[in-house]
């Protein structure tokens, strides 16, 4: 039976042996629901990079439109910062464009994990995307947490938690600590999930931004059921599950 494994941090990757492994990236505020909710809106692709010089040189050079946040907020010189609302708004037209994003912590962790044998972007919003790949690929998976500047975060690891549940069927989620833990503070948080997650220091950051829209938002579970962002070579793709 494979086996469901928790990366709280990209600063414990190095624990971690990644060949072979399914490396499911999560940053739900809001790297990978932004990504996500791109890919479900109709762009093409996404250029995930950890600089904003990088950001900038591939927007020049494919004519993608680019997205980069630091610290929470849009960097300056982008075309849009790091909020799934840039890509539902009507006036803003994406369908068919490619993208470009750099964020402080989500973009980081997933270039980080590329030596797993398949690397796709898990959030709330896809959720069961995420676990319908794991199944059909049988191998052991590791949840990679993007967290905060390499430290916990508690949204990322109730996700990765999540995940296990729909998987608890199919794979260990019991052999690892870490998993568990995720595992309980998922069972906590699941009939008031905003509820519980307004704890967190994440998204009270990310509130006294006045960004509680995005908050609401990237807890929707399975509002893009279908979509699973996947890297393939140099970029993310939307494929089927």
């Amino acid at each position: 039976m494979p086996k469901l494994d928790i990366c709280f941090s990209p600063e414990l990757l190095p624990l971690h042996d990644l060949r072979g492994k399914v490396a499911v990236i999560v940053d739900i505020l809001r790297a990978s629901s932004t990504i996500v909710t791109a890919l479900g809106e109709g762009v093409s692709h996404v250029f995930p990079v950890a600089s904003l010089e990088e950001c900038a040189a591939l927007g020049q050079q494919h004519g993608c439109l680019t997205a980069a946040e630091r610290d929470g907020l849009p960097a300056v010189g982008f075309d849009l910062g790091n909020s799934p609302f840039g890509f539902l708004d009507a006036g803003r037209v994406v369908r068919g464009r490619a993208l470009s994003i750099s964020t402080t912590n989500g973009t980081a962790a997933l270039r980080q994990s590329l030596a797993a044998e398949a690397v796709v972007v898990g959030a709330f919003l896809n959720l069961a995307a995420v676990a319908a790949f794991a199944r059909a690929q049988g191998r052991d998976v590791l949840v990679v947490c993007a967290g905060w500047k390499g430290q916990f975060c508690l949204e990322d690891t109730v996700f990765g938690g999540a995940l296990a549940e729909q998987l608890s069927d199919d794979f260990d989620v019991r052999g690892s600590d870490a998993t568990l833990a995720a595992l309980h503070l998922w069972q906590q948080a699941k009939p008031d999930l905003a509820g519980y997650l307004l704890q967190s220091a994440h998204v009270r950051r990310l509130n006294s931004l006045e960004a509680s829209q995005d908050f609401e938002f990237c807890l929707r579970l399975d509002a893009y059921a279908d979509v699973l962002p996947r890297w393939q070579t140099d970029r993310l793709v939307a494929v089927s599950v």
